[in-house]
C-alpha cells in the first residue's frame, strides 16, 4: 500500500509540472475581469429588482 501511495504522489507531482500556470499579470487581469463582470451583473440585477419593486408598489397602491 505504501508503494502505491508513493507512486500516486510521484505521478501527481509529474502531472503538476506539465500544467501551464498563469503568469501573475494574467491571473490579475482575469481576476479583475471576473470582478468587473460580477459587479456589472450585480448592478443589473439590482436595477431590475428596484424596477419590479416600483411596479409592485404601484399595483398595490391602486
Amino acid at each position: 500500500m505504501a508503494t502505491s501511495i508513493k507512486t500516486f504522489l510521484e505521478e501527481s507531482r509529474d502531472e503538476l509540472r506539465k500544467v501551464n500556470w498563469l503568469t501573475r499579470e494574467e491571473a490579475t487581469r482575469y481576476t479583475l475581469f471576473v470582478v468587473g463582470i460580477s459587479l456589472g451583473f450585480a448592478v443589473f440585477l439590482g436595477a431590475l429588482d428596484f424596477l419590479f419593486l416600483k411596479i409592485i408598489e404601484t399595483i398595490i397602491a391602486r
